[in-house]
C-alpha cells in the first residue's frame, strides 16, 4: 500500500480529517464529534403495531420524523438534542365496525452527553469506550383529545412525565468494517397517573464495506451494508398506581440495512423486524420499524 493511501486510511480511520464514516442505525456510536463540529441528523420513521388476539381488532401506525443535533463540546464530549414529530393513528375494530383515533405534533425532547472513557488507536483501526446519559422533556402534549374524549397515553405525542436513562456504548473501527455495541436502561416518570415501564436495552451493530473492493487516494465514497440486532425489555406500565397486566414484555428485533457513505454525509435505509417477541396480556406486537435518514457532518 502506498504512502499516499495509508495516509488516507489513516487519516479515515482515527477522525484526523474529521469525515463521516459508517454507524449504527437504530442505536449509539462511540466515536466522537470533532470539537467545535456539528453532526445533523434527520430519520423518517415509520412503525406498525397490532393486536388482533383479543376481543378487538387493533392496529396503530406511528410515523415520525425525528431531528438530531450533535456537538463536539471537547475530544471526549459530545452533546445531542433529539426532538421527534410524530403521527400517530389507532385502528380498532369491534364486531365489524371501525373506529379512527389520531394525534399529530411534536413529541418529547431527549437531551444527553456522552463521554469517551477510552480510546485505543493502532494502524487503520480504533476502538473507543464511552458512556452517555441525559433525560426526556415532557416537550410533547400530553391532553389531546378527539370526539370520544381524552386520547389514551399511547396516542398522544408526549406523555407528560420527565425521564431519564444512560448507558455504556463500544466502537471498534477499521478500513473495512466496524463494530458497535450498547447497553442502555431508561427509567420513566409518572403523569396523569400513567407511568410507563422501565426499559432495559441491548444493541449490536455490524457494519460491512461492499464497495469498494479496494481503498485508493481518489476514494470519496463507500457502499456499506448493516446488520444490528437489539434486545429490548419493559417493565408493566403502571396506571392510577396498579400494575397494567396487558404491558411489557421482551422483544428481539434483526435489523438489515445499507449504508451510503461519503467525507461529509451518509444516506440510510433499514428494516427492523422483530424475531421473537414476548409481550404480556395483549400488549401490542410490532410489525416492522422502517428507518431512511440522512446524516451530515459541518
Amino acid at each position: 500500500m502506498s504512502r499516499i493511501v495509508h495516509a488516507l486510511l489513516t487519516a479515515l480511520v482515527l477522525g484526523l480529517a474529521h469525515p463521516v464514516m459508517a454507524a449504527p442505525i437504530t442505536s449509539n456510536t462511540a466515536l466522537p464529534v470533532a470539537k467545535g463540529g456539528f453532526i445533523v441528523r434527520e430519520q423518517l420513521l415509520r412503525r406498525s403495531f397490532e393486536d388482533d388476539a383479543g376481543p378487538a381488532n387493533r392496529d396503530l401506525e406511528v410515523n415520525g420524523l425525528l431531528s438530531i443535533v450533535g456537538y463536539g463540546v471537547a475530544p471526549r464530549l459530545a452533546v445531542f438534542a433529539a426532538l421527534p414529530y410524530l403521527d400517530k393513528t389507532l385502528k380498532v375494530t369491534i364486531n365489524g365496525q371501525r373506529t379512527n383515533r389520531s394525534s399529530e405534533g411534536f413529541g418529547d425532547l431527549k437531551l444527553f452527553g456522552r463521554y469517551t472513557l477510552l480510546q485505543r488507536d493502532a494502524k487503520s483501526q480504533t476502538f473507543r469506550l464511552g458512556v452517555f446519559g441525559g433525560v426526556k422533556v415532557p416537550t410533547g402534549d400530553d391532553d389531546k383529545k378527539d370526539r370520544f374524549g381524552r386520547l389514551p397515553i399511547p396516542l398522544q405525542t408526549g406523555t407528560g412525565a420527565w425521564d431519564s436513562f444512560a448507558g455504556i456504548v463500544a466502537t471498534y473501527q477499521t478500513s473495512d468494517f466496524q463494530i458497535d455495541a450498547q447497553l442502555s436502561a431508561e427509567r420513566n416518570g409518572e403523569a396523569n397517573d400513567f407511568e410507563a415501564g422501565n426499559e432495559i436495552r441491548a444493541d449490536l451493530s455490524v457494519q460491512y464495506r461492499f464497495l469498494p473492493n479496494t481503498l485508493n487516494a481518489d476514494t470519496q465514497s463507500f457502499l456499506y451494508g448493516v446488520l444490528e440486532v437489539t434486545a429490548f425489555n419493559q417493565r408493566k406500565h403502571r396506571i392510577a398506581g396498579m400494575s397494567d397486566p396487558n404491558s411489557g414484555g421482551t422483544t428481539v428485533y434483526l435489523t438489515p440495512g445499507i449504508q451510503y457513505v461519503t467525507r461529509k454525509y451518509i444516506l440510510e435505509a433499514a428494516l427492523q423486524l422483530p424475531v421473537q417477541q414476548n409481550l404480556h396480556g395483549t400488549a401490542l406486537k410490532t410489525d416492522y420499524v422502517f428507518t431512511a435518514g440522512f446524516r451530515v457532518n459541518f
